[in-house]
């Protein structure tokens, strides 16, 4: 089946069809850099990792871009509170960002501009939305004029007599209209400013990613994405600046959903932001994308120190499987069987129907929810072959869990690092005597032919960070 994704402008599933034959171009915008990166940041970009990680195992070259804001009204505010430089916050932000997403396994983007870098092309773009009659200079500022522009409002759904202030749109007499937004923005005593035409100034929020998008991939490409709140007016605004300047831009607009925090909207004016570094501090990395991946990225998440742990029972499970598969097989063995399949679909589809009903689940509109599903029935397989001594079947099932678990950015192929960075955040574990003593309970209930007791100790071993291997009738354990 083709890919099939959600369009927000025609609220409607449309197949994937890249504008370049082998290629696909993606713009995902970043985010404004004046604090930590938190876990709303978080799903996006392991949102997107997901989608590109797709499309490159499916054989497509990805140019992805993700952008950097290092130049807004509340970077200033937060550098002067701070007393450092409006760039010295944003260096150390986004080297914050790009290292917490680098902990969660996302890969680099292509290109990850700053808006700063491109001053000179948002001064062409707005020199020549004035000269076409869609902005208007006033004071040092310029705005765009959304009447001139009678679709405008086609991506959110909103009428622009409706439009109400707030989410960066000020309320302002200047305006011919109040949902006219800023595309350059006069400068005020004592900040950052670039001369311009209408003297000196920044520009205004929305400019920055309509130009990048259009430099870096063209003034047509396939996909733009972002979170659901930025719909609403940063997304619209691209768009309509992009039809002022008769760019094509983007054939599908993606947003993921939003992440909610013990069932209450995630805010910093709620106290409730949660940073990344301080989540994996207490908690393996992996868990954390694990988590993200649980859910379908349009819909809402709800994050919660339980839920966390339950995504890291779950995805203790299937590094379990794989470690007493590599065992059992030997790791150099899988290694040779490999060769490129952890980042890229198999030919033949791969052994079973594990591989070939997890692509299908990501071709449609990537269904994590199905597509984990098939890794946790891989790996329930996986664990009864190698019970069974079947070394051809566990290895063609254990490659198979690799391959998946690489297009979701999980390194199944390397259990150790994920139980070292289990024990590297673990509370203090059991005790040797408690050990041999939940070993034999779980002895007991195998031998009464009670599964779920005993699968339940061995979960429990494993939260603690013992892991246990069955050979010729008898157990033993080691430490992750």
């Amino acid at each position: 089946m083709p890919l099939r994704l959600y369009d927000t402008l025609t609220r409607s599933l449309a197949d994937f069809r890249p504008l370049k034959e082998g290629k696909a171009g993606l713009y995902v915008c970043g985010p404004t850099v004046y604090d930590q990166a938190h876990v709303g940041h978080a799903r996006a970009a392991v949102a997107f990792d997901l989608l590109v990680r797709h499309l490159r195992a499916s054989g497509l070259e990805v140019d992805y871009v993700r952008n950097f804001t290092d130049i807004d009204d509340k970077i200033i505010a937060r550098a002067k509170e701070r007393g450092i430089g409006w760039k010295e916050l944003a260096d150390l932000q986004i080297r914050d960002f790009e290292e917490s997403m680098g902990a969660l396994g996302c890969m680099p983007p292509t290109h990850a501009p700053r808006a700063t870098d491109y001053i000179e092309g948002m001064l062409e773009d707005v020199s020549a939305m004035v000269a076409g009659g869609h902005a208007y200079a006033v004071d040092g500022d310029v705005f765009f004029d959304v009447g001139s522009l009678p679709s405008y409002g086609r991506l959110s759904r909103r009428d622009p007599k409706d439009s109400e202030p707030g989410a960066r749109v000020g309320v302002d007499e200047r305006k011919k209209n109040p949902a006219d937004f800023a595309l350059w923005k006069a400068a005020k005593p004592g900040e950052p400013s670039w001369p311009s035409p209408w003297g000196p100034g920044r520009p205004g929020w929305h400019t920055e990613c309509s130009t990048m998008s259009a430099r870096l991939l063209g003034p047509a490409f396939d996909i733009h994405g972002g979170g659901q709140d930025l719909v609403f007016p940063h997304h619209e605004n691209e768009l309509a600046q992009g039809e002022a300047l008769g760019r094509p831009m983007a054939s599908i607009w993606m947003h993921n959903g939003f992440v909610n925090v013990n069932n209450e909207k995630m805010s910093k004016s709620l106290g409730n932001s949660l940073n990344v570094r301080d989540i994996i501090a207490s908690s393996p990395a992996e868990a954390l994308r694990f988590f993200l991946l649980s859910s379908h990225y349009r819909g809402p998440l709800d994050y919660s120190g339980e839920a966390l742990e339950e995504a890291g029972r779950a995805l203790s499970r299937l590094y379990r499987a794989m470690a007493e598969a590599l065992s059992f097989l030997g790791g150099d063995a899988l290694a040779s069987s490999l060769g490129d399949a952890p980042y890229r679909y198999p030919a033949d589809g791969g052994p079973g129907p594990f591989v070939a009903g997890f692509r299908d689940a990501m071709d449609d509109d990537l269904n994590t929810s199905k597509a984990l599903g098939q890794l946790f029935d891989a790996a329930r397989l996986l664990n009864r072959k190698v019970s069974e001594g079947s070394k051809g079947e566990a290895l063609g099932l254990a490659g198979a869990l690799c391959s998946m678990g690489g297009v979701l950015g999980l390194s199944l192929c390397d259990p150790k690092a994920f139980f070292d960075g289990v024990s590297r955040t673990k509370k203090p574990g059991l005790d040797e005597a408690a050990i041999e003593g939940l070993i034999r309970g779980r002895e007991e209930a195998r031998k009464r032919k009670d599964w779920k007791e005993a699968d339940r100790i061995r979960a429990l071993l494993a939260d603690s960070g013992v892991l246990l291997e069955d050979r010729g009738g008898r157990t033993t354990w080691r430490l992750a």
